[in-house]
């Protein structure tokens, strides 16, 4: 994954961001927005958003203006200048990169993102974590300070061990907003995450989403995960759980083979040019579908292995099923195997014992990792084991391949 600090300018001064890219070209744009008076570094934010990367997904996050280190003051802020932020950041990646197809947001992040939805129009679906029903659930962090802030126009809180300076203007915002006819009219595939547990935002206010919101929608209960996501595992299977679901929404994100005459059986493997950059190859291999590409450096987008790394790839495969097989049979205590290969090519003179005297050849160096309470012997009898892999023949055998064009 790649983070890089961008900057743009949001309703009172330039908000402070981080873009997290894909390896190679990402496939879609997310926008993420945050929890109440949280900063885009918060693990929900940075975590969802890594993983998501790992999926081809670019995820602009930022901190929303006088949090973080962002300009203005929080003060100044209210809901509606939250939705302001958000439609300046949309605007930047629209001008900057791609309009953001996927929307994300975190508890009051979320209720925000429900609201500027119908005003980026490019996004096809939305995704809430933790969100309430009504922005002026964002209120009950200090109901005490209530009376005190219309009284006297603002007032000192306390949130989540922090002071912060709330307005009356904040309260009337929040008590202004038309939420239920936002979600009514939302027209656009939802997806709403809540905890059961949840003692910050209630599980409730996921039942008054979702049963707001027309169809497409969908619900996923977090069992065991609490409001922030403080748990690695969830904000991991969070961002899984949003790239599935959001292939049905988003084109971008189908893992779909392009159009030929050759098809794939279950004894046959067809690559086809992807068409949408100069190296990506789209594979299917008996019905199981693979990307390869080139690195930066060999002018491609690195979307997936090279060639070469394929053919290691099938190599340590092999090797590893072959190994398991044998001390199956043989009822050895191989817990667990692990293959690490480095393809290169050398010079031949470099090789004592190979065949080829001039030019160069290519040596794949295989390191083999037995996990298992093993002997000496046992071990030395799998690495000879190895060696009779079927694909480790195949590369050490004459092969004949036959060209034909159709």
């Amino acid at each position: 994954m790649r983070s890089e600090k961008v900057t743009f300018q949001g309703t009172d001064g330039t908000l402070a961001a981080r873009l997290d890219l894909p390896v190679g070209k990402p496939r879609i744009f997310a926008l993420f927005a945050h929890c109440f008076t949280c900063s885009k570094d918060i693990h929900a934010a940075s975590r969802v958003s890594a993983a998501l990367t790992n999926l081809g997904v670019a995820t602009l996050r930022f901190d929303f203006t006088g949090l973080g280190e962002s300009d203005g003051e929080f003060g100044n802020t209210n809901f509606s200048s939250n939705i302001a932020d958000l439609l300046q950041a949309a605007g930047f990646l629209r001008e900057k990169y791609q309009a953001p197809s996927l929307l994300i947001g975190h508890s009051l992040g979320g209720a925000a993102i429900l609201a500027a939805a119908a005003d980026i129009p490019e996004a096809s679906a939305v995704v809430t974590i933790g969100a309430p029903f009504d922005p002026a659930h964002a209120g009950h962090h200090f109901l005490d300070k209530h009376q005190e802030i219309r009284e006297k126009g603002a007032a000192m809180v306390d949130i989540g061990g922090r002071p912060f300076r709330v307005s009356r203007q904040f309260l009337e915002d929040i008590d202004d907003q038309r939420q239920a006819e936002r979600i009514r009219k939302l027209r656009k595939a939802l997806l709403v995450f809540h905890a059961p547990l949840d003692e910050v935002v209630g599980v409730n206010n996921a039942t008054n989403i979702f049963t707001t919101a027309k169809h497409p929608k969908s619900f996923i209960s977090l069992d065991g995960a609490d409001h922030l996501l403080s748990r690695r595992a969830d904000s991991i299977y969070v961002a899984e759980v949003i790239a599935s679901w959001a292939k049905r929404y988003i084109p971008d994100l189908e893992e779909t083979m392009p159009v030929t005459a050759l098809k794939a059986d279950e004894a046959s493997t067809v690559v086809v040019e992807a068409g949408s950059d100069r190296f990506v190859q789209k594979i299917d291999s008996s019905g199981h579908p693979l990307t390869a590409d080139e690195p930066f450096d060999a002018g491609g987008t690195n979307t997936g292995p090279t060639p070469y790394d394929l053919l290691a790839s099938a190599l340590g495969a092999c090797t590893s099923m072959t190994l398991r097989m044998y001390a199956d049979r043989k009822k050895w205590p191989l817990e667990q195997v692990a293959v690490r290969l480095r393809h290169e090519k050398i010079h031949a003179d470099d090789c004592a014992d190979c065949e080829t005297r001039e030019g160069k050849i290519d040596q794949i160096e295989r390191e083999i990792e037995l996990k298992g309470e093993l002997s000496i012997e046992q071990r030395a009898r799998l690495l000879e084991i190895a060696d009779r892999c079927p694909v480790h023949r195949t590369l050490n055998s004459e092969v004949r391949i036959k060209s034909m064009l159709t």
